[in-house]
């Protein structure tokens, strides 16, 4: 992002300096905001219903209640633990890029930005090692950027930061308010979406202005390649939510068998497309995807 103000459209600069002023009006202390239960209880879901890798199959119902629960409790367990190591991951490509002479006006925000990923990192972190036997998951990576070009780099690292936070956002809003869940799984998810808010808009933004400079000088096969890059993310974010890991831990005999029986079942399509429904909107409105095809079935 060139550093005069003439080459950076208005709009972007007022939507900057609202979202930093947001940040400063809206901070809290996270070491203090939270009061931490000893446990949780067990015989209760830690995650809404309709968010388990099992809703909506033949799975859910020949495991059990019991099982369901303890299902819940681990699948938790990962979601956070994906917070964590995406954080990680983005927050690195972000601070490589603070007060870069392409992105000398966005580093303000990048500031805050980083400030409050640090501090979500910290909280989701903690719940895990609180309830989740100090257990963070690591699940496959898909690998660091590293393009030839680098503006194309730089798009793609904040594309995908921006699809990895409207992924958790939709977790997030659900069970913020779901009164089936403890006050604490609501009050993490709770305060999250109101920092991620912030963020989405701001990556919206921001990857649409570079997006437009790619269109300008790249040809139709370039741009293609970079749809298809964005795809093979959004499938490997969804697959992440079927951990064998989980199944394991959740006391399923053949975990393996588990996940390919949940990927494979059509009836998990409607959910995986609603998850994605906001961030697939937007990609195909602003021209960065010319379709919505995905191939979300399969190991």
């Amino acid at each position: 992002m060139p550093t005069t103000d003439a080459t950076v459209p208005e709009r972007f600069v007022e939507i900057l300096d609202r979202l930093s002023h947001k940040a400063v009006e809206d901070y809290y202390n996270p070491y203090r905001v939270f009061t931490w239960p000893d446990t949780l209880p067990e015989d209760t879901l830690w995650m809404s219903a309709d968010l388990l890798s099992t809703h909506g199959t033949d799975l859910a119902e020949e495991i059990g209640p019991e099982a369901l629960h303890r299902l819940s409790r681990w699948e938790s367990i990962n979601f956070y633990s994906m917070n964590v190591e995406g954080i990680r991951e983005l927050l690195v490509e972000v601070i490589k890029r603070i007060h870069s002479p392409e992105f000398a006006m966005a580093s303000e925000f990048f500031h805050h930005f980083v400030g409050e990923e640090n501090e979500h990192m910290w909280f989701f972190a903690e719940f895990c090692l609180r309830y989740g036997g100090g257990r963070i998951y690591s699940g496959p990576k898909l690998g660091q950027i590293a393009h030839a070009d680098p503006e194309v780099e730089n798009f793609l690292v904040f594309a995908r930061i921006l699809l990895f936070e409207e992924i958790v956002d939709f977790y997030n809003l659900r069970m913020s308010d779901d009164p089936t869940l403890h006050e604490t799984i609501q009050q993490v998810n709770r305060i999250h979406h109101q920092d991620e808010s912030r963020h989405i808009a701001f990556g919206r933004e921001l990857v649409e202005l570079l997006y437009s400079r790619l269109r300008d000088r790249l040809d139709e096969s370039a741009l293609r390649e970079i749809e298809t890059y964005l795809k093979r993310y959004l499938v490997f974010s969804i697959r992440g939510f079927y951990n064998p890991q989980v199944y394991l831990d959740a006391g399923i005999s053949d975990p393996l068998t588990f996940r390919a029986r949940l990927l494979n079942d059509e009836r998990r399509r409607p959910l995986e497309r609603k998850i994605i429904r906001k961030p697939l909107s937007f990609l195909l409105r602003s021209g960065i995807f010319a379709d919505d095809t995905l191939d979300l079935a399969g190991v």
